[in-house]
């Protein structure tokens, strides 16, 4: 529990895969010709952080020819197409390859643009990682976003493990200044760190950080409380977690969700006088609020993919269960984009 180890241990920035990664070539990495485009995003509190624009496949393979000076293209693209603002998880980098196969996805199947950022400590990124850190860094690459040419209602939040603790500290935010982006995605979410300590096995099989639970929620000074932002959280949400994820349990993004539908089940009001509250009294409200439930929320199964759960609580809230996948491919699949390109409008 000490700092320097909760930073290591939660952040993992240390480990900077690829090795000696050439971030002006990202060609190399698996990318086409000049679709990306490689920058430096300056924070609020004066950090530099490494960023990579991806164009929209509709875009680049619109031009007559591959661009030879991509920088040119950046606000036309930005300004005729959406855009997903990508978070990715610990211990990885921009030129991942995972984060690589969630970009060229994205941008053929949904025909997007993608800004994909490292924090501040990962990658070519100056500074030391926190949570605050993290926050600016994404709020630094929203408002880039804008100030290029994207408006708010074009951006497309996407966080993976960690980064949908970001993610959603991000959205949080922007939306108590009345700013709205086009929706959120939560890709193996985890409700708060405290509750991953808890619940965590090594393997999917050994629960190696239980011992540590009682001095977590004392010390931990890392929590990304992803369950706290909810309520102040209005955009259109897709949560997706696969079955198989062996190091975030999928329990976490059924937390998640029924957070979110919380507001639309009926309480259980809880009388002055507590010696009035029957058995019989919570016995009824539990039963009102399952088949209200059952009402508003609708479970799907989609073969070879999972189970999809759709809310009508007056904004879309999807809950996508797969299959396969484990934690670090769950957003490659293009069964799992595809639902997330019908629930975000972009295939219109």
């Amino acid at each position: 529990m000490l700092p320097f180890l909760q930073q290591q241990i939660i952040y993992m920035n240390g480990i900077k895969l690829p090795l000696f990664a050439d971030f002006d070539h990202p060609e190399k990495y698996g990318l086409a010709p000049n679709k990306t485009i490689n920058l430096k995003i300056t924070t609020s509190d004066n950090e530099t952080i490494g960023a990579w624009f991806v164009m929209s496949d509709k875009y680049y393979h619109a031009l007559p020819s591959v661009p030879s000076e991509p920088l040119k293209h950046m606000r036309a693209a930005l300004e005729r197409h959406p855009t997903i603002l990508f978070l990715h998880g610990n211990a990885a980098t921009r030129a991942t390859k995972t984060c690589i196969n969630h970009y060229n996805g994205f941008t053929s199947r949904l025909g997007v643009n993608v800004l994909a950022i490292d924090y501040r400590g990962f990658a070519n990124s100056t500074g030391t990682p926190s949570e605050t850190g993290l926050v600016l860094d994404g709020r630094a690459a929203f408002d880039w976003l804008v100030e290029n040419g994207a408006k708010p209602k074009d951006i497309l939040i996407v966080g993976h493990s960690l980064g949908t603790g970001v993610t959603s500290q991000l959205v949080a935010q922007i939306e108590t200044e009345k700013i709205s982006c086009r929706g959120v995605v939560l890709l193996a979410p985890f409700s708060s760190i405290t509750h991953l300590i808890d619940t965590y096995h090594l393997f999917g099989l050994l629960p190696i950080l239980k011992p540590i639970s009682g001095f977590a929620s004392r010390d931990l000074k890392h929590n990304f409380d992803t369950l706290g932002t909810v309520p102040y959280i209005s955009s259109p949400v897709l949560i997706a977690h696969a079955e198989s994820d062996r190091v975030i349990p999928h329990n976490h993004s059924d937390v998640l969700f029924e957070a979110f539908l919380e507001p639309a089940l009926p309480t259980v009001d809880i009388p002055n006088d507590a010696s009035s509250l029957t058995p019989e009294h919570l016995a009824d409200k539990q039963e009102e609020r399952s088949r209200m439930r059952k009402e508003i929320v609708e479970t799907s199964v989609v073969p070879n993919l999972g189970t999809i759960s759709e809310a009508r609580v007056g904004r879309p809230l999807t809950l996508v269960k797969t299959r396969v996948g484990g934690h670090d491919h769950v957003g490659e699949q293009d069964g799992l984009q595809d639902v997330i390109g019908r629930k975000f409008g972009l295939f219109d």
